[in-house]
């Protein structure tokens, strides 16, 4: 009996072993799998100036600024410090603005803000190309030669002490925006083009107050409301006096040196809107503001040439053939610059419009506005080029928007089958894209 005994011991062991193992399995199979369906939380990180501050921009090259500048940006610490780690990554030197706008650090809104100011092109082949001249960063001590009010510096003051006309353009902008005073080393300190190096260099020379004194703290607030003054007669420019230029909304600093910019750089008049237009203390606002309302004493041949151009301005937009409307007529019918430009690039790439609807097609184009110049416009198409799908030209197919993702298909096919029914059944296209296609085709003549 002991035999058996024994044997059955060993039966009982076995078993309870092999059960407990399927156990372990079991459990580990469970966990495994429950630890596959758990999705950690990431926390979406965004980045948050705390500037109060409006940004007065101007063109910049992201590679020439430092951590100051980027921080007067609106930038934090945080992103600084990954904008330029994510330089060094790209090679130490941003090629384009589609290079930049990739950094993470950078979101949408923030990029579109800066996008006009940014001295790069639009992408890598561009830089590759050399359409873009980049000049490396380089820190230069400023020539400065004593004691200074940086209020009566003018254009050509701010350049000889080591600014670019670009900084010293965005400088005097900076004051303009102040009132016509930087009221302070404190107030000078925020602009965005002198950074902390530069503003050491001078501080020692500046004949300001270190801070701002409380009774001039809202100064600069009173006369920017000032600005806002609505301008509602007709004046003219070279007619007009200090007091005259200040109840336009000018300060009287401001007036001052519109009067000497007149009077001196001028010599005596403006012979132009442009001349007007240039004046640094005309903020551009201001110029659109009083455009309409300027009068100017010119010669009758002059009158008579800004004349015409009114004239020409008023366009009948019912008569306008939308594969001939200019430039000047979508911004006169209230396109945008971009939407205009975006209009005639497509429409070009096209070889024209075959159908009104096309326009629609333009990238972001406002739709709305889209939509009322196609009511309002006519469409002639008789001068459109159109082609057989074997006789197309190569380059036509290779750059006309419908065709230049199939063109080599095409190409290839019509070898051997010169048939536009055949070559588009080859092709296996979506029937949109297709419909597309056929309304630059020419039919077969059988």
């Amino acid at each position: 009996m002991k035999p058996k005994l024994a044997f059955q011991i060993r039966k009982r062991q076995f078993y309870s072993l092999a059960i407990f193992g399927i156990l372990i399995i079991a459990l580990q199979l469970s966990f495994s799998f429950y630890k596959s369906r758990q999705k950690p939380q990431i926390p979406d990180i965004q980045f948050i100036s705390k500037s109060d501050k409006p940004l007065i921009l101007t063109d910049f090259d992201p590679n020439d600024l430092d951590e100051s500048q980027w921080k007067n940006l609106g930038f934090t610490e945080k992103q600084i410090k990954t904008i330029l780690k994510y330089k060094e990554i790209v090679g130490g030197n941003f090629k384009s603005k589609a290079q930049f706008k990739k950094c993470y650090a950078v979101s949408p809104e923030k990029y579109k803000s800066l996008e006009k100011y940014i001295l790069l092109p639009e992408n890598n082949s561009d830089f590759k190309n050399n359409h873009f001249n980049y000049k490396p960063y380089e820190k230069k001590k400023l020539n400065i030669k004593g004691k200074f009010n940086p209020d009566l510096y003018t254009q050509k003051d701010w350049e000889n002490l080591g600014f670019s006309e670009k900084q010293a353009g965005a400088i005097l902008k900076y004051k303009n925006y102040l009132g016509g005073s930087f009221i302070s080393k404190e107030k000078l300190k925020e602009c965005f083009m002198i950074n902390d190096e530069q503003f050491l260099q001078m501080s020692p020379y500046i004949i300001l107050p270190e801070k701002t004194p409380e009774n001039l703290a809202g100064k600069s607030e009173k006369k920017r409301e000032k600005e806002a003054v609505k301008i509602s007669h007709y004046f003219d420019p070279n007619e007009l006096n200090q007091q005259q230029w200040q109840d336009l909304g000018f300060s009287e600093k401001q007036a001052i040196s519109i009067l000497k910019y007149r009077d001196k750089i001028l010599r005596g008049s403006f012979k132009s809107l442009e001349d007007i237009q240039k004046c640094y203390m005309i903020s551009p606002e201001k110029f659109e503001e009083m455009k309409p309302w300027i009068k100017l004493s010119v010669s009758d041949q002059l009158k008579q040439t800004e004349e015409k151009i009114t004239v020409a301005e008023k366009t009948d937009f019912s008569k306008i053939n939308l594969n001939q409307i200019t430039f000047r007529q979508l911004q006169e019918f209230g396109f945008s610059e971009k939407d205009s430009a975006g209009i005639l690039a497509f429409r070009k790439k096209l070889g024209g419009f075959i159908n009104k609807n096309q326009l629609l097609e333009t990238y972001e184009v406002d739709r709305a506005l889209a939509e009322k110049l196609i009511y309002a416009a006519k469409l002639d198409n008789s001068n459109v080029a159109k082609y057989t799908l074997a006789n197309a030209p190569e380059d036509w197919l290779k750059t006309h928007p419908y065709f230049r993702y199939s063109a080599d298909r095409i190409i290839f096919y019509r070898i051997s089958n010169p048939d536009n029914k055949k070559i588009l059944k080859f092709l296996k296209l979506k029937p949109e894209y297709e419909e597309k296609m056929k309304l630059y085709i020419i039919n077969d003549k059988n």
